[in-house]
């Protein structure tokens, strides 16, 4: 696990690559080719998790001196790669960087698909003139860019590349589509010049002429057909592919630890990782001074006794908890509206005193039916259509102040699927984001279609499918995953996850929709394989999320909140009609439960204030 930066046409030093030191303070190297008369760098900064040699050295560069591989993550099967390989070949060491380089050598770029792994990485062949870029098909690896017809730089983080290029020209685009989504769906970011890859993308750059030309193309494959096996076969091998995943992922010549929440998902990871590792698992849990029903300590302390983990826990409070924003915003470098990144922060602070790598049971969710709106969907199916359309003002009346429940409403009655997606996902309307930057959103619903058709999903019936299928390409790539690679990397911790493992993904998606979720509960098939392995104190909690109690600071605090939102002087203020932030901030302070809006305006102001001078098109 490391971080990576290259170029082409762009000269960079150590100073520069040292601004991703964070993630991997172990060693780095930098090396340059000449290819075509284009000068090509790379350079990487390197956790050491695999092969502590130095044979895992990188940048890394074939005997041959005609291609060369700088990578940051793990590829879990790399030596079952490395039996399909000739075997004449000589290796210095065992990492799966030296497999990777020969795999793609042997078989070119395409063989990409073999990987099962996290992975963002930059193959070059000096002989075709050839630079790839490949980001992994979940995302769980970040890779930017930004590229004209002379220059290209890309790195692991945005943050290299925006000191090369000192810019700070404001996509206005991306800024409504991220107050629509809570997150900017890749290609896009804040910056208008830099891109970041979309997941499962493959990105090559020609140097083979004077001007470099490049292309952007998929390899996700459409969704796989629908398994007919019997439900015990189902449920049996959902089991052994999830353990296959979960022994896959404690590859590692260092230790390797747990972040454990108090629910099922992260307890059958360790369930399952204790079984296969060789030593006493270390497990780690955040949760918060006072009382709050977002606490996990109590059920976390008791899943850890049960399975005999060595259980490491820290409590947070409030204290610098408007710092604590602006410093996870400086890591993340994109605005999220997502405020388990807190917790998250404290998490892999106190993992990493411990350990070097971590699983997590982050991304069950997605694919196994885990959030309400999937169910929404289900109930959706089961509402004849003329009443569809009453759902909404119904609950109007009711006057309720559930956001949940408010957004669920008004998605029922509309019938265009992506609309309806985009509906269930929105932060703010697009009526609220006119007022709030007199912008409008015109990129969301492109994104979700793009995903909806490379993945094929018209192939299936149900909308609740198609949305999961969406949601663990999209969603978890530039939201949660892209919060837990950086803070995590920001405390050189590497972040596994193991329900995220291609093989298991690809079995997941065969299952037929009732294993997954119906109207009253997700994660069906899950529980049924939980209940071999775990007791059903731990698989039936009621489910609490990884999330902060920001609704209450934020109330308690409100006076603060406003402080920072409403100062007429802050760049943020140019942007934003901040007469439109106070309403949303008294509709909070009202009993409205506005957090998510709140934490994204505050992240997003803390961007603008890490960016002075932005400049808008």
């Amino acid at each position: 696990m490391c971080g990576i930066l290259g170029s082409v046409n762009q000269l960079f030093d150590k100073t520069t690559l040292n601004l991703i030191k964070h993630r991997g303070p172990d060693d780095f190297g930098i090396n340059s080719f000449s290819a075509n008369n284009h000068q090509v760098q790379f350079g990487q900064r390197r956790l050491a998790i695999i092969d502590l040699s130095p044979a895992g050295h990188q940048p890394m560069v074939s005997p041959c001196e005609n291609f060369a591989l700088i990578f940051n993550g793990e590829i879990y099967n790399h030596l079952d790669l490395r039996n399909k390989l000739p075997g004449d070949i000589i290796y210095n060491g065992h990492s799966d960087t030296e497999t990777i380089l020969q795999y793609l050598i042997h078989f070119g770029p395409k063989a990409i698909l073999d990987f099962n792994g996290i992975f963002a990485l930059a193959f070059l062949d000096l002989k075709k003139a050839k630079l790839t870029l490949a980001r992994d098909p979940f995302g769980v690896k970040p890779l930017y860019y930004f590229q004209d017809t002379k220059r290209l730089i890309f790195s692991s983080e945005i943050r290299p590349i925006k000191s090369i290029l000192n810019t700070n020209e404001l996509n206005e685009v991306a800024l409504a589509s991220l107050l629509r989504l809570r997150y900017n769906p890749a290609p896009d970011t804040l910056y208008s010049k830099i891109n970041k890859l979309p997941p499962g993308h493959i990105h090559t750059v020609e140097m083979d002429s004077e001007n470099l030309i490049s292309n952007t193309s998929s390899y996700v494959p459409s969704l796989p057909s629908i398994s007919t096996s019997n439900r015990q076969d189902l449920v049996t091998a959902y089991g052994k592919t999830l353990e296959a995943s979960v022994k896959r992922q404690l590859l590692a010549d260092v230790e390797v630890g747990v972040l454990l929440s108090g629910g099922v998902d992260s307890a059958v990871i360790a369930a399952l990782a204790k079984k296969h590792y060789k030593g006493k698992i270390k497990a780690f849990t955040i949760g918060f001074e006072g009382d709050f029903e977002e606490d996990e300590i109590a059920d976390a302390r008791e899943t850890a006794e049960i399975l005999g983990l060595e259980h490491h826990v820290k409590k947070i409070s409030f204290s610098d908890f408007l710092g604590l924003i602006k410093e996870c915003s400086r890591i993340v470098e994109e605005p999220l509206a997502t405020t388990s990144m807190i917790p998250m922060y404290y998490l892999a602070e106190l993992a990493a005193e411990k350990v070097k790598v971590v699983l997590t049971g982050q991304g069950a969710d997605e694919p196994l039916g885990g959030y309400s709106r999937y169910k929404a969907e289900i109930i959706r199916a089961k509402i004849p259509s003329p009443i569809r359309g009453l759902i909404k003002p119904m609950v109007k009346l009711s006057g309720s102040k559930n956001e949940q429940i408010l957004r669920g409403a008004q998605a029922i009655g509309i019938s265009d699927e992506i609309e309806r997606f985009l509906s269930v996902y929105e932060i703010f309307s697009q009526e609220e984001i006119q007022q709030l930057i007199s912008i409008e959103d015109t990129s969301s619903a492109t994104a979700i279609l793009n995903f909806h058709t490379l993945l094929d999903c018209d192939s299936r019936s149900h909308a609740a499918d198609k949305m999961m299928a969406i949601d663990t390409r999209m969603n978890l790539a530039d939201d949660l995953l892209n919060y837990t690679d950086k803070i995590t990397m920001n405390f050189s911790l590497e972040c596994r996850v193991p329900m995220l493992d291609i093989q298991f993904v690809h079995f997941m998606e065969t299952l037929p929709t009732e294993l997954k979720l119906n109207t009253k509960e997700g994660k069906i098939i899950h529980k049924e394989f939980a209940k071999t392995i775990l007791p059903d104190e731990i698989i039936y909690r009621k489910k609490k999320g990884f999330q902060s109690p920001t609704n209450k600071w934020f109330r308690d605090e409100m006076s603060t909140v406003k402080e920072i939102l409403l100062d007429e002087a802050s760049e943020f203020s140019v942007v934003f009609n901040q007469k439109y932030i106070s309403e949303i901030l008294e509709q909070h302070s009202n009993g409205y439960n506005k957090e998510k809006q709140i934490f994204l305006l505050l992240s997003i102001y803390y961007w603008f204030d890490s960016n002075k001078k932005v400049t808008q098109k």
